[in-house]
């Protein structure tokens, strides 16, 4: 859609309609309005169908919001959650928009991921995390995630699926955010995009298919053997988890380390 857009531009239109269902769409013609003021005057999305359908003046919009947070749009929209990134268990884009405003430090962040980025700064991503733990608590002081989420479950009994990710979650997080919005929808406007390879923005390969690679740390059972018991009643054969682990079964196991 913003390959057509963009060569109605180049062939001298200033005013341009498009029409979609999807809000991806949406977020990509405010940065292209954005991005091509000084050549457009209007550009019109007609969202919805049947009674539902309106008209949004993505023009407008990019005039309102200005031309940096216009720009970092789709990197926020992307972080927050989209077709190929997860979105924040809890946590609607609603509240992240206001944590957006509450901290507007993290503009920069997003703009730096905004078009091609080549990798994933220190810095940005020390940013990108102290928005992440505002988002989760807007009262915090810390800017580590790892710190939040043993705050969050110690003192006030969050459940896990409502905890921060951890870090190395959360950088995996971020760079499939940074491929679909700095490199994907940063060339929504080219015909035919330059693309790196996903496996270096938090995806990984299996088989044929791509699949998210969600964290670099090990697994709680390979690294916490401490946390590993079985379930067998009586003898412990083969297929007792603690025996496959080279563990000795104790009083966590269902057989209260009698075998």
């Amino acid at each position: 859609m913003m390959v057509h857009a963009a060569d109605a531009l180049e062939c001298g239109h200033r005013r341009i309609l498009v029409r979609t269902v999807d809000t991806d769409a949406v977020i990509l013609a405010v940065a292209l309005a954005n991005e091509r003021s000084e050549v457009l005057d209007e550009l019109w999305i007609t969202f919805g169908t049947g009674k539902n359908r309106r008209y949004i003046a993505a023009h407008q919009i990019a005039k309102a919001l200005g031309p940096e947070k216009s720009r970092a749009l789709p990197v926020f929209h992307a972080i927050t959650g989209c077709d190929t990134v997860s979105a924040f268990a809890g946590h609607s884009k609603k509240t992240a928009w206001a944590t957006w405003n509450a901290f507007p430090e993290v503009t920069t962040a997003f703009l730096s991921l905004a078009s091609t980025p080549s990798e994933l700064p220190d810095g940005v991503m020390s940013t990108l995390e102290r928005f992440i733990v505002l988002l989760y608590d807007r009262t915090s002081t810390c800017c580590d995630v790892n710190v939040l989420r043993k705050k969050l479950f110690s003192r006030k009994s969050r459940s896990l699926e409502h905890l921060p990710p951890t870090r190395a979650a959360l950088e995996q997080h971020i760079k499939r955010a940074a491929y679909q919005a700095g490199h994907i929808w940063g060339q929504a406007a080219i015909a035919l995009a330059s693309l790196p390879s996903p496996c270096d923005w938090g995806w990984m390969k299996s088989g044929d298919k791509l699949k998210p690679l969600w964290t670099t740390l090990s697994e709680v059972s390979k690294s916490c053997h401490e946390f590993i018991s079985c379930g067998c009643r009586k003898h412990c054969g083969g297929k007792c988890r603690c025996k496959k682990a080279a563990l000795k079964c104790t009083e966590l196991c269902a057989c209260e380390g009698g075998c």
